[in-house]
């Protein structure tokens, strides 16, 4: 299942937002050297309550706009 997130790095505290077609994800880690990407997953690990090799990120690492793929199914 693909999903469509919108990142807000830099945030004052990590959560998921569902914001009707795609989910806006906050964390608290900066967009360098894929530090808030590895945030992005494991934010959506908890918030679903899967393990973190269950989702990848499969478009857009270097944007705000990604692609991300569950390997398990996941009620949005």
């Amino acid at each position: 299942m693909n999903v469509q997130v919108k990142v807000v790095a830099n945030a004052a505290k990590n959560m998921v937002k569902s914001e009707g077609d795609y989910l806006k994800v906050y964390v608290g880690a900066q967009r360098e050297k894929g530090k808030a990407n590895k945030e992005v997953v494991r934010v959506l690990a908890e918030h679903f309550k899967i393990s973190k090799s269950d989702i990848e990120i499969v478009s857009g690492e270097t944007t705000n706009k990604k692609t991300v793929h569950f390997k398990v199914p996941v009620k949005i």
